[in-house]
């Protein structure tokens, strides 16, 4: 009975928790830094567009997801959702692309935050800050899942007032309510200039990797589902709750940062939010926002941590990753998935070696990528599901959550990804993650294959 309670995860995270662990693994990089680079790179009217796709792609996968998780919560999540309804050799692949993105995201943050502290430390190498990052937070990762829950809940409330803060300072800055110090108040100029789309509407496409890698992190509720106290209370309320802030959240900032600055100042090695409080004069305003977008990030890692530890603890409980992967400690943590998710981290440190900024875009191009897959595991799982329930006779009205719309809403998130996956191979700068991605994807269906495949049939011919 003992050694069956030390391989399952426990049950103790409350509602509030499930919430701000995911609307807060969304509120990081994406949003304090990834705005800037995608207002520069697509114009005022494309970073809208793309944040508008993004936030309807984000309701299909959140609707599809809700339905799977409130029906099965398993800390896997789409991983077992993926083995289950589509096939053990997906399940395999999407488990292991996943953790791929998921610990690349936590060397995105790593690297993100390490540049920030460029502005009270500009001599000092953004790979040291990388590496002092990594070690607290495998340390607070360390800690039992309430312990991280609990932290997480606070971070993410710090940042979710930050956010609204500067949704407030902003607004007041662009009609004159608050003055900034050497611009007149630019009212929406910007978008009555009539340069919206400087680079044409097909720049919109091709940063939606970005876009995506910023909504990243809210597919969090259906691995948190496995560790929530009552997930069928839970889990549609903070899908229902999260949908709507995000969006509100990303929108809100983007209009705000396009109506403020001239697109081309922007990029990723200052953070735009950080610039806006420079410019209305409010006393260490400016040193305050960047400390909270340094929580801000270093909040998305710890979550990005939580949710690939889980997968790769999932992965081994499956039989698709060693046995070490499912051990837990003392403390119910997965500590040998722990440890080798910190390792994967640590290709943050490449900033020490390439431009930081280079490292960003290419880590981030990786983990949308990663998720976009994911998403599209979720989309079609839920349709197979959806397909299988109907068929033994199951009704609609038994479900506690139902995705709306269906068969068109998983069918249209599956033909959004797709669409997403195709243009980044029309961008230098992400087509070598493009390849990398999708290179990994057939690799591991390759290994599934010949590792676990073949020795499947031996089973099935002996017998």
């Amino acid at each position: 009975m003992r050694q069956e309670k030390q391989m399952q995860l426990e049950r103790s995270m409350k509602s509030r928790h499930l919430y701000m662990l995911s609307i807060g693994g969304v509120i990081g990089t994406g949003l304090f830094l990834n705005t800037g680079y995608i207002i520069n790179q697509s114009g005022y009217g494309g970073a809208l567009l793309a944040f508008l796709f993004g936030g309807l792609l984000l309701y299909l996968v959140m609707t599809c997801l809700g339905e799977l998780a409130v029906r099965m919560p398993e800390t896997g999540a789409f991983q077992v959702y993926a083995s289950k309804y589509i096939g053990p050799a997906s399940g395999f692949t999407v488990g292991w692309v996943y953790w791929l993105g998921s610990a690349t995201t936590a060397g995105v943050e790593f690297t993100a935050a390490g540049m920030l502290m460029k502005r009270w430390f500009p001599h000092t190498g953004v790979w040291i800050w990388c590496a002092i990052f990594i070690a607290l937070l495998f340390l607070l990762n360390a800690l039992t899942t309430k312990g991280f829950a609990e932290a997480e809940y606070w971070f993410a409330g710090i940042k979710v007032v930050a956010v609204i803060l500067f949704i407030i300072i902003g607004c007041g800055a662009i009609f004159g309510w608050i003055h900034m110090d050497g611009r007149a108040a630019p009212f929406l100029s910007h978008f009555t200039a009539g340069n919206l789309f400087p680079a044409g509407i097909s720049i919109v496409f091709v940063t939606m990797m970005n876009v995506v890698f910023s909504y990243q992190g809210s597919e969090l509720i259906g691995i948190a589902a496995g560790e929530s106290e009552n997930p069928e209370k839970h889990i549609p309320k903070a899908i229902r709750n999260v949908l709507v802030r995000i969006f509100v959240f990303y929108i809100a900032s983007v209009v705000i940062l396009s109506a403020i600055f001239p697109a081309k100042e922007l990029g990723v090695l200052q953070s735009p939010f950080v610039s806006l409080f420079d410019m209305v004069g409010i006393p260490f305003a400016a040193d305050i926002m960047n400390f909270v977008i340094l929580t801000a990030l270093l909040s998305v890692g710890n979550s990005c941590l939580y949710a690939s530890t889980r997968l790769l603890w999932s992965l081994s409980h499956s039989g698709m990753a060693p046995k070490v992967f499912g051990k837990l400690s003392k403390r119910g943590v997965p500590m040998a998935s722990l440890i080798l998710t910190m390792i994967f981290s640590l290709l943050s440190l490449l900033t020490s070696v390439y431009a930081a900024d280079t490292v960003y875009i290419a880590l981030s191009s990786i983990s949308g990528i990663a998720v976009t897959i994911a998403w599209m595991s979720i989309a079609l799982s839920q349709y197979n599901f959806r397909k299988q329930f109907l068929r033994e006779g199951g009704k609609v009205s038994d479900l506690k959550f139902a995705t709306p719309l269906y068969p068109f809403l998983p069918i249209l998130c599956l033909i959004l990804c797709t669409v997403f996956l195709i243009f980044p191979a029309f961008d230098a700068a992400q087509r070598a993650s493009l390849f990398y991605g999708l290179g990994f994807v057939v690799v591991c269906y390759i290994y599934y294959y010949f590792q676990y495949g073949r020795k499947k049939k031996r089973v099935s011919n002996d017998n």
